[in-house]
């Protein structure tokens, strides 16, 4: 079927459209295919006035969730409000699975992003066609206005490793990419976890390191884990440091031979898992919604589950109502889950429950957590899991600042204090709610009622 020019004339909130078309750019070395694929979103909150821009896909990357996929057109957009439409357009993916990248292999050695001017001249008439009529257009000479947006991040390259599929999560990816180093020092090498509800958001990732330097491509080495007890992923580090609110607490517990207790609510690839109990010598229990998630955890991630972290499966709103009531009536001695995990090391209340756990729902964006998780009823029964001078430490990512007020306001009410730790990311904060009241904290910010 034709396609029809006029059903782009006007903006259509979330509507997304994908089409392909003979390659205009077959002349020019990198974009290689047969067929263009053109894919064409309008955001959610269309702006006004109505501003249009388009994207090349990155050579070599045309498979990635990133590109392929609608939620993932949709994240890309969400980080430029003031849109209302934006097209991505690329070579035709010769898979319809995320491949591995590597810019050398994909361009033959030449760069993998043509002359802009080039593909600009080329692909406007396409463009014009494809605007809405209320799209804003320069003053003076009619023309319309359509900035082409660069994609860049500081993958090298990467090498897929599993796709699998989870009851809960959906699709995820288990991939190995060679990163930039932040401080221009040189590369480094990670494994990363992401699921195709979000693509863009990386649920974990851990440090690697190749067995032997000396190689051209990353399918041609192997990797292992480097377990040197550095946290990498941006948000982790802040949430361990909210621990300094009750380190005295902590610290008179150990020095009896009391092991703390932590209650972990998502566990991913069990970075934050791992380094509580092994860093800090805490006993964990993690709740994990996808058992896949687990799967993959042990396989590539190296969590191990054993005498000081246990595992169970399970909807983590769920599981702390039921806490909550077992912990008020007999604790949780005798107490065994549905895998058949014992819970006698914790028949007393948590020191600690961390919340790392990403809302399901992409249309709004990146956020953490579940809206839920804000709700009295939960925030009621994670006090009633938490000791006396324990802390609940959440990463949270809001979706605007006015729902991040409203969350402030809920913590209020329930908890007798409240610190705050900014990432500094632009996009992560880390609250530390108390049960009881502590007092200042060095290395957090307290919010003040």
């Amino acid at each position: 079927m034709a396609l029809d020019p006029t059903a782009f004339k006007t903006i259509v909130p979330s509507r997304y459209i994908t089409f392909t078309i003979p390659n205009l750019l077959l002349h020019l070395h990198h974009f290689n295919a047969s067929q263009l694929r053109v894919a064409v979103l309008d955001s959610p909150a269309p702006s006004e006035p109505v501003q249009i821009a388009a994207m090349l896909v990155p050579i070599g990357r045309e498979s990635d969730w990133y590109f392929s996929t609608e939620q993932g057109h949709l994240q890309l957009i969400l980080n430029f409000p003031q849109l209302s439409r934006l097209f991505l357009i690329g070579n035709s993916p010769n898979s319809t699975h995320p491949t591995s990248y590597n810019p050398l292999l994909c361009t033959d050695g030449v760069a993998s992003v043509a002359d802009s001017s080039v593909v600009e001249e080329n692909l406007m008439p396409l463009l014009i066609e494809l605007i809405p009529r209320s799209a804003f257009c320069r003053t003076g000479d009619g023309l319309c206005e359509i900035p082409f947006l660069s994609y860049e991040d500081e993958v090298v390259r990467s090498l897929v490793l599993d796709r699998c599929v989870g009851e809960f999560v959906g699709e995820m990816l288990i991939e190995d990419v060679e990163l930039e180093s932040e401080d221009g020092g040189g590369r480094e090498f990670r494994r990363r976890l992401r699921f195709k509800r979000m693509p863009n958001l990386v649920q974990t990732q851990i440090k690697i390191r190749p067995k032997n330097v000396d190689f051209v491509n990353m399918e041609e080495v192997e990797f292992e884990i480097v377990d040197d007890g550095v946290l990498v992923h941006p948000y982790l580090t802040p949430m361990v440091a909210g621990l300094s609110v009750i380190r005295s607490f902590l610290d008179a517990k150990i020095g009896n031979g009391i092991k703390p207790k932590a209650l972990c609510l998502g566990v991913g690839g069990g970075a934050l898992l791992g380094f509580l109990s092994s860093q800090l010598g805490f006993q964990v229990l993690g709740i994990e919604a996808d058992n896949v998630v687990l799967e993959v955890a042990r396989r590539y991630f190296g969590l191990e589950r054993g005498n000081s972290i246990r595992l169970c499966v399970g909807d983590a709103l769920d599981m702390i109502g039921k806490f909550a009531t077992q912990v008020e009536s007999n604790g949780f001695h005798g107490y065994v889950l549905e895998n058949g995990e014992h819970l006698n090391d914790f028949d007393d209340k948590f020191d600690v429950i961390m919340v790392d756990l990403d809302a399901t729902d992409s249309n709004i964006g990146m956020s953490a957590p579940p809206l839920a998780f804000f709700q009295k009823s939960a925030l009621l029964a994670i006090r009633t899991l938490l000791s006396k001078d324990g802390v609940v430490i959440i990463n949270v990512i809001p979706s605007d600042q006015t729902s991040y007020k409203l969350v402030i306001t809920e913590f209020k009410e329930v908890f007798a204090e409240l610190y705050e730790i900014d990432v500094g990311n632009e996009d992560n904060f880390v609250l530390i709610a108390s049960a009881s009241e502590i007092g200042h904290s060095p290395f957090t910010v307290k919010v003040n009622f």
